[in-house]
């Protein structure tokens, strides 16, 4: 008895670019329990920042920053509008 693998299709070239999809944001996913007549679980998509004061950065001499149109809502509900994003910058600890 052999076996045969099934074939594998050749692969799709494509005419055009896909479109880029924005950012989910939140999004929330429906659930069920019993002890729950309506529930519904935050996703999280395990992102990570650290905010840090503008002038602070000015005083480190780093690199400057790019520009964003990013509007964060912190734990206590406040918004902030960040100046701009700096992406992997090293620390010492």
């Amino acid at each position: 008895m052999s076996y045969k693998e099934p074939p594998i299709p050749p692969p799709v070239v494509l005419k055009k670019l896909l479109e880029k999809l924005g950012d989910p944001g939140r999004f929330l996913i429906p659930c069920d329990f019993l002890e729950f007549d309506n529930c519904l679980a935050l996703a999280d998509l395990g992102a990570s920042i650290n905010l840090m004061p503008l002038s602070i950065w000015k005083k480190l001499r780093l690199h400057t920053l790019n520009d964003t149109k990013m509007v964060l809502e912190l734990a206590d509900r406040t918004i902030s509008k960040p100046t701009g994003v700096a992406e992997n910058v090293f620390v010492k600890v």
